[in-house]
């Protein structure tokens, strides 16, 4: 049943989110649905402000009034949350949940998955993807969690650097 597990947004009432989303999950572990209710998120940013007594570092909420669950919904479920103090029901129109396309999960960083990489900075890689597939070059500079890799390719005579993905690479074995 994982694989139908989807994300979807819960409007709530401002202020609540960290209530419904403990009562959310203290519900489906009391009514044994833990197969249906897999994890509930509230996206928080890491934000500087600035104050007459100083600088602060504060976490914020990224919607507030918004809680995100993973989870496969049912009647069963879909009553869950509906009967959940201070959660108004699931975001969709015309009163039906509508689900998180997985670039919008991806965009908001609910769900990392790590990208494993063969090659590290100073390593020669091939290009086996894009406009320069086939050139061969040096890691310059790897972000793995930007998914980008900045490679230094040779192009008619000159050094170039280019920034791709890490998918679009790979390490040349000798």
């Amino acid at each position: 049943m994982a694989e139908d597990a989807k994300w979807y947004v819960i409007h709530t009432y401002s202020g609540y989110e960290n209530a419904v989303a403990a009562a959310i999950m203290k519900a489906a572990e009391n009514r044994n649905m833990t197969d249906l209710i897999h994890e509930v998120n509230i996206p928080m940013e890491t934000v500087t402000e600035f104050t007459d007594a100083g600088e602060k570092t504060v976490e914020r909420k990224v919607f507030p009034g918004y809680v995100l669950c993973k989870m496969v919904l049912t009647d069963e479920s879909w009553h869950l949350i509906h009967n959940v103090r201070g959660a108004t029901g699931f975001v969709g129109s015309g009163g039906k949940a509508v689900p998180l396309t997985e670039q919008e999960i991806y965009d908001l960083g609910v769900e990392r998955h790590e990208i494993v990489t063969g090659y590290g900075v100073g390593d020669n890689v091939k290009v086996i993807d894009g406009p320069l597939a086939g050139f061969n070059g040096v890691v310059e500079e790897l972000e793995p969690e930007k998914d980008r890799v900045r490679v230094v390719v040779s192009m008619f005579g000159r050094e170039t650097p280019v920034d791709l993905n890490l998918d679009q690479v790979e390490e040349i074995n000798d």
